[in-house]
């Protein structure tokens, strides 16, 4: 098995946690969704008031170091709960999964809810994902088809 190692996510990473943000949107057949401009995506994780943190699973490709997934979350409020960690993405390129990538990463999350005194981890997945639908089962996850996800776009 291939040497994977997890590690916070650096600046240096941002081009290619947005090919593995493209690479989710084509499987999940919307690639024009992504709009974010890397500027924009670098600014919101490392600029002075980042509101995104994220852990990359890098292992070595001809002597580089590779990313072959990331998992990008961000601190949610629940007025019911408390703070939780907001799981937005969790990605695995695609020619890397079967390698436990996926649980290193969701692991690595739940040390962070854990260490920070989180009350919960949330996160959304597709009805139709099935292969995301039975990798969140094996963490013993609530599936809540009672709430809608709504969102309004701003226009700048």
């Amino acid at each position: 098995m291939e040497n994977i190692t997890v590690r916070v996510a650096r600046k240096e990473d941002c081009p290619r946690l947005l090919e593995l943000i493209r690479e989710l949107a084509e499987y999940e057949n919307a690639p024009q969704e992504v709009t974010v401009t890397l500027e924009h995506f670098e600014e919101k994780g490392f600029g002075p008031n980042p509101v995104w943190k994220a852990f990359v699973a890098v292992t070595e490709v001809d002597g580089k170091e590779f990313i072959a997934g990331f998992a990008l979350y961000y601190v949610r409020y629940s007025t019911w709960k408390g703070s939780r960690l907001y799981l937005e993405d969790l990605i695995v390129t695609e020619k890397w999964r079967g390698k436990k990538i996926g649980e290193m990463l969701f692991h690595q999350l739940f040390q962070e809810a854990k260490e920070k005194q989180f009350c919960g981890i949330t996160f959304q997945v597709l009805e139709w994902n099935e292969p995301a639908i039975n990798f969140y089962k094996k963490f013993q996850a609530k599936f809540d088809p009672e709430w809608i996800n709504v969102s309004i776009e701003m226009q700048h």
